[in-house]
């Protein structure tokens, strides 16, 4: 085979083994020159390496992420008297973990690296379709990296041997970097005719650019608003910005939905809990969420627990030999369920929010009500009933401004359960402090339902739940410009 006849399913076959199980690296496939089914990289194009890029992405946020976000998150727990998930639950992650690591590594060296070549080789051949795709991605990538460890190398980095020991950028500088380079890929000229149609090379929108561009701003957004609790004029002027100039946001998923249920082609986060554990049995139903469902008489209890009353787990009370927690069901996971990079759902809310905060709330409820419409639909749902006068997820429109914001907020957290998304709806809890953390725990009389809880055995001090990753060591290890480390408990340049 020449390199001309790798075609998209070898390449996710490939690179979806090595996104999600990191036992190698796809970039050093292609660097490996005795081997005929892979180019070197030099012989790489856009169409090929952007695939390559985008699963690793979807492989490291939709698998190890996934279930980080979805602990930390309280969609689910770890099984009561089993060990897979123990430090997550337990919030032990120290610098040497291997999901502290491989997130960091992967997201790096298949992500972002590999991001940086397409953009390089479309500038190059002025294939702004290509350009605008990895410029999106690698944006998305980089923020993702900065929501977890707060500073990493990024001006100074991807230069391989140029630099070896590249500074750490703060990550509110990384985050207008991003800013910067996607309003210069939406500058582009996508009617010029050195432009490449990406088809099926492109697994997010099948070479859609105006779907591209759509994520593009909502991304925008999304960084945006990340920035309200310290940069609230930069927030306000780069909203409005996006206001003034009619900005098209997402109305659909920016997702990769094509896995099978072949081995290695199949999602990520089932991949790692399910296939590689040969077990099913480790993610189990959290107090924290049933409990909001069962007191909302939510019909999506029943595509995640198969039950409108299933036994739960209070979340990482995985030592108690409780009887009940024997019949906890396993949190809902199929192969071929999508990852999601931003939802529907999510972006009405994200919408919804910055009507809410920059433009008086005119549009905030409509948003709102769409947002749930449509994260009800994904699981082939109608929540009509719930959003109407009366219903359990009415819009407060008479109430406060916090009100208001914690019925968005508590709507994406419970939308996010949805397509590995886990690891959004902790940041935005980290961001906004929604859903509110519970004053005392799930088995107390006055707790109340879909509060999050302290983790029953965490391994941090009384009150405390982590808001970072700590610096991975095969950087610190490595790099004479990495920083002090910072505690995990740290909250992050944007949050709280």
């Amino acid at each position: 085979m020449n390199m001309h006849s790798i075609n998209k399913n070898s390449i996710f076959s490939f690179c979806l083994l090595v996104a999600v199980m990191a036992s190698t690296s796809c970039k050093r496939q292609l660097n490996i020159n005795q081997n005929p089914n892979f180019p070197t990289l030099d012989q790489g194009t856009p169409s090929l390496v952007f695939p390559v890029a985008t699963l690793a992405t979807a492989g490291e946020v939709g698998g190890n992420l996934a279930i980080v976000g979805g602990m930390w998150s309280q969609f689910f727990t770890q099984a009561a008297l089993a060990q897979q998930y123990v430090d997550i639950d337990s919030y032990n992650l120290p610098s040497t973990d291997n999901v502290v690591n491989q997130s960091y590594d992967n997201l790096f060296t298949n992500g972002l690296k590999n991001y940086q070549f397409v953009i390089d080789k479309a500038a190059a051949n002025s294939d702004w379709n290509f350009y605008l795709m990895g410029t999106v991605m690698k944006a998305y990538t980089a923020q993702v990296l900065v929501d977890l460890y707060n500073d990493i190398p990024y001006s100074e980095a991807l230069q391989g041997a140029g630099n070896l020991n590249p500074k750490f950028d703060s990550g509110y500088s990384i985050y207008t970097s991003l800013l910067t380079s996607i309003d210069t890929a939406l500058g582009k000229d996508f009617t010029a005719s050195t432009n490449t149609v990406a088809g099926t090379q492109d697994m997010v929108f099948n070479g859609n650019i105006p779907n591209w561009i759509a994520f593009a701003n909502t991304l925008k957004l999304k960084i945006y608003l990340r920035m309200v609790n310290t940069h609230l004029d930069v927030a306000t002027a780069g909203i409005q910005a996006l206001y003034s100039s009619s900005a098209q946001f997402l109305t659909t998923d920016a997702a990769l939905t094509n896995f099978t249920t072949v081995p290695n082609n199949d999602n990520p986060m089932y991949e790692i809990n399910i296939r590689s554990n040969n077990t099913s049995a480790n993610l189990r139903a959290s107090t924290t969420f049933v409990s909001w469902l069962e007191a909302n008489n939510d019909p999506r209890i029943t595509y995640w627990f198969g039950s409108t009353t299933p036994s739960s787990i209070n979340q990482g009370d995985y030592t108690n030999i409780n009887p009940v927690y024997s019949a906890a069901p396993t949190f809902a996971q199929t192969q071929t369920d999508p990852v999601e990079f931003i939802s529907a759902p999510e972006s009405f809310f994200l919408q919804a929010e910055a009507d809410l905060r920059f433009n008086g709330g005119t549009n905030a409820q409509m948003l709102y009500n769409q947002g749930v419409l449509a994260a009800f639909s994904q699981l082939g749902l109608d929540g009509s009933t719930f959003i109407a006068g009366g219903g359990a997820y009415a819009y407060p429109a008479g109430g406060t401004t916090a009100q208001q914001l914690q019925a968005i907020i508590v709507q994406k957290w419970a939308a996010c359960a949805y397509g590995c998304h886990g690891i959004e709806s902790y940041f935005e809890q980290e961001r906004t402090g929604y859903p509110v953390r519970s004053a005392v725990y799930s088995t107390d009389p006055g707790y109340v339902p879909g509060q999050l809880v302290i983790s029953k055995n965490s391994d941090l001090g009384p009150g405390l739940v982590p808001k970072r990753f700590v610096f991975p060591y095969d950087e610190t290890s490595r790099n004479k410009n990495a920083p002090a480390q910072v505690p995990e408990t740290t909250p992050t340049w944007w949050g709280q």
